[in-house]
């Protein structure tokens, strides 16, 4: 394993400021895994071929519900170039008739969160994210959701102390409401019509830390029926639920209690065996307020997606192994959050970029592993949290993290994810260590309220230039360039490119078994030479942004390059850079 994964990793919400602390562990080598059955299909892209009839892997599962095949709209607006003459020094080659998978409206999500307002007051916002169309917005936000009443408006339940233990030390609570209408907060009426006017659909996670902190006598039953009680309320409008938010840290509420003043004789310190057998409560529970609701239902449980090093506690290194013997089979999926490169390291270019390309296949590895040996039927996995966590040059809002972003997608699809949420919408400057998507009006530099970041043009064109299905690609010549590689149903072919060194590259691409059409479209990204390395401007065919941070806000019509078949498909890659390019079918 080349990498270092992130094994611990919390959030404990601030009004406005998220604090994390992730731990990571030295390299470590993967225990041997057999190689999964192969699920992919080669059928003629010539045929009556119906995709719907293509496998679908037990990782993805009801996530795929939603899946439609996707037809290629050519843009409206185009610029008619010519491509490199002369030989490519890297050669693409594309199987059409190899699907690997069908691609996963779901993992295209993001975070939102309870300091980032009511959002649907601010159009412009809503604007953007529509546009971005995530698919699925989670709430309520990480580690607040475990000290979230989603039936109060101002006060906790009388049952719940005034402090809890986090990260070892006694702090005040800060519960947060759902009920809770001011400006600087979002209600979770306005969560819901948030998912109705960007079309999304929901994920959300309940409060399991009230079971734990629970001062009444049966506080797991308590906090069950609270998590029932909101299904009522839902009415069917999500699907997807989980029980609390990385309960396993010792930053979570929930995750050490004061026994003197618990009732039901839980430990000071959660366990995995502890969770799962009160998983199996909330999720019974559940089931049931859905069946009365006449609602179908989603509920995961919380797994870690890599070995826990020596340094880990208890918990953690028995995590998975008690949580899937004891919750693993009544589970309906399984939740992993993963923040991709070292904790509060300033991480350089290449070290971002490599963990886009090598995280997600070791995770999925990982935990395919995980389900052989503890006995668990491989269930639909969901990334309901990730980005990077790399501080000190403005990583966060560079233009690198974009082509981040861009190569996880790529991966989360490969690796057969799901589901996937970004984190998150907006959240908050800290000097460039800011992981929202849009500026929340605290950036520097004059950047305008809601201004997207880098990573939002990255994520838009991969689904505006992304099919249905990935198909088969090869990359020879060099590491350099990656592809990611797909159908529109029949009628369109759409390819990623990525350039992960600082050298520019003439690519050629070959597609096999498809009849290509006169002409092929394409968006190169590339970023600014502000700010070092980590540029915090992106580029759109040589579009920009008017201030300081950002891209060119008219990114809907911005044209796209356009050139002839006749000599073969070429691109210039330039360092660093993304291409989009779909080509039609003739």
């Amino acid at each position: 394993m080349k990498v270092a994964k992130v094994i611990i990793l919390f959030w404990f919400e601030i009004i406005g400021i998220t604090l994390f602390s992730c731990k990571k562990s030295q390299p470590v080598k993967l225990p041997e895994v057999p190689n999964p059955p192969d699920t992919s299909v080669s059928v003629p892209v010539d045929t009556n071929y119906n995709p719907v009839n293509a496998p679908v892997a037990a990782t993805m599962g009801f996530f795929l519900n939603n899946w439609q095949p996707k037809s290629y709209t050519p843009p409206a607006n185009v610029k008619d170039t010519t491509a490199f003459s002369g030989a490519a020094d890297v050669n693409i080659t594309v199987d059409m008739n190899h699907v690997i998978t069908k691609v996963s409206p779901e993992v295209f999500g993001n975070n939102a969160n309870l300091w980032i307002g009511q959002l649907v007051t601010q159009p412009v916002l809503m604007k953007y994210i529509t546009d971005l169309s995530p698919n699925i917005i989670r709430g309520p936000g990480g580690s607040i959701s475990d000290v979230y009443f989603w039936n109060q408006s101002s006060a906790p339940p009388s049952d719940v102390p005034d402090s809890l233990y986090i990260s070892g030390k006694k702090t005040s609570a800060g519960y947060w409401y759902g009920g809770n209408t001011q400006s600087w907060t979002l209600a979770l009426n306005n969560y819901y019509a948030l998912l109705q006017q960007t079309n999304s659909t929901g994920i959300l996670t309940i409060n399991y830390g009230y079971a734990r902190y629970g001062t009444g006598p049966h506080p797991v039953q308590t906090a069950a029926h609270l998590a029932a009680d909101w299904v009522r309320y839902d009415q069917g409008r999500t699907k997807y639920w989980e029980i609390g938010n990385e309960d396993g840290g010792s930053w979570e509420a929930g995750y050490q209690i004061d026994p003197f003043q618990n009732q039901d004789g839980q430990p000071a310190i959660i366990t995995g065996n502890l969770y799962g057998q009160q998983f199996l409560v909330f999720a019974d529970s559940m089931r049931v307020a859905a069946k009365e609701a006449g609602a179908t239902i989603y509920i995961g449980a919380q797994l870690l997606d890599a070995p826990p090093p020596s340094w880990a506690d208890q918990t953690n290194k028995t995590w998975n192994q008690e949580v899937l013997t004891t919750a693993g089979s009544n589970a309906d999926f399984f939740i992993v959050h993963d923040y991709f490169t070292p904790y509060q390291t300033n991480s350089g270019v290449q070290d971002v970029l490599a963990t886009g390309n090598t995280v997600p296949a070791d995770a999925m590895n990982y935990l395919n592993q995980q389900f052989s040996q503890y006995g668990v039927a491989s269930k639909p996995v969901a990334l309901t949290e990730w980005n990077i966590q790399a501080t000190g040059s403005m990583q966060d809002v560079s233009y690198i993290a974009g082509v981040h972003a861009a190569i996880t997608l790529g991966e989360l699809i490969k690796n057969k994810f799901g589901e996937a949420s970004r984190w998150d919408l907006a959240n908050g400057w800290s000097n460039g260590n800011d992981m929202g998507m849009f500026n929340i009006g605290d950036e520097p530099g004059g950047a305008p309220l809601w201004n997207p970041r880098p990573a939002f043009y990255y994520m838009y064109y991969f689904q505006k230039c992304f099919g249905d299905r990935m198909v088969s690609s090869s990359v020879g010549e060099s590491n350099d360039i990656l592809c990611y590689a797909s159908s529109f149903g029949t009628d369109g072919a759409g390819i990623i490119i990525i350039n992960k060194s600082a050298n520019t590259h003439q690519v050629g691409i070959t597609l096999q078994h498809y009849a290509t059409g006169s002409n092929y479209c394409w968006y190169t990204l590339t970023g600014g030479s502000d700010n070092g390395n980590f540029s915090r401007k992106v580029y759109v065919n040589g579009q920009g942004p008017a201030g300081v941070s950002g891209g060119p806000l008219n990114y809907a019509t911005v044209a796209a390059y356009s050139a002839s078949t006749k000599s073969g498909i070429k691109i210039t890659v330039p360092p660093y850079g993304v291409v989009y390019l779909v080509v039609a079918r003739n």
